[in-house]
This record gives C-alpha cells, structure tokens and sequence, in this order.
C-alpha cells in the first residue's frame, strides 16, 4: 500500500506554504500534485518545482495516472498529494486512491460560494464532493499551516 502522509486541498498547488513548511512537517520525500491541466504544462510544473528543496522528489500525474500508478509507489516514498479542489479528490478517492485524511489549506472566494474561513470558499459543488468524502471515511480538516489549530468545523458547514 503507498505512503500517503497526507493529501491537501490548495487552488495554489505547490507554493512556499506546501513545499517547505508542510513538506518539513509531514517529513515527505515526495510531493504528488494530481491534477489534469498541470499534468500537461511544464511552464506550471517548472514554476512549482521551484519552490520546493532539490532533495524532495515531485510528479505531476493526471488524475487517472495516480490512480493507475500510485500502487506502484515505493516504499521508502513518503507521498504528500496536492489536489485543486475536493472534486479532484473524490475521484482519487472512488478510483481507489488509499487517502484517509484531507487537509483543507485554501480554496479562493469566488461568486457562488461561500466563505467558511479566512482562506477557505464553498460552493453545492465543493459540499456535495466534502460530503461523499466524509461518507466514505475520510477525516477532513479546514488547517492553513501544520502550527495552527483546525480553522473551522468543515462539517457545520457541508
């Protein structure tokens, strides 16, 4: 079974807060961002590499990639998966993706949904895939940085 540490719920992706502080925290070697459109543009890839200490490996799958490889993972992979929205990881989820706690870190504002914390917005869309997850088993937390407490009850609110 692969070492899934944690996987997290950014709209950013791979930024400072992701590839050092959580990647510290988790004592991950690996940074898994499964998403469709970045799996094809090495311009994001690239800019996202950046940020992250040359001694931390990273892939940058699709999400049926993930689910048809990540059984393949080492054992010595400590793998941190990054995802874009809940939706994303509903479908690793259902595909038998092995994820058991899901970290929501930042999901921006936009018109239709609503703020349920200082960086987290939600919209039917985003509730409904929360809701499945919960369903399914798997822990969700609403937590910018490893330091803080939970931000807010994920669950009041789906």
């Amino acid at each position: 079974m692969p070492n899934i540490l944690l996987t997290r719920i950014d709209n950013r992706l791979i930024h400072g807060q992701v590839g050092v502080t959580w990647v510290n925290h988790l004592g991950a070697n690996l940074i898994l961002v499964a998403n469709d459109e970045v799996s094809e543009d090495e311009v994001q890839q690239s800019l996202m590499e950046m940020v992250v200490p040359d001694s931390i490996g990273t892939r940058f799958f699709s999400l049926q990639k993930t689910i048809d490889v990540i059984h393949l993972a080492s054992d010595e992979q400590n793998i941190f998966i990054v995802c874009r929205n809940p939706q994303d990881v509903l479908k690793l989820v259902e595909g038998g993706v092995p994820i058991k706690k899901v970290n929501i870190g930042n999901m921006h504002f936009a018109p239709g949904k609503t703020q349920i914390s200082s960086t987290v917005s939600l919209d039917e869309k985003d509730k409904a895939a929360f809701r499945r997850l919960h369903e399914l088993g798997v822990e969700l937390e609403v937590r910018r940085v490893p330091t803080e407490a939970v931000d807010v009850d994920i669950l009041k609110h789906i």
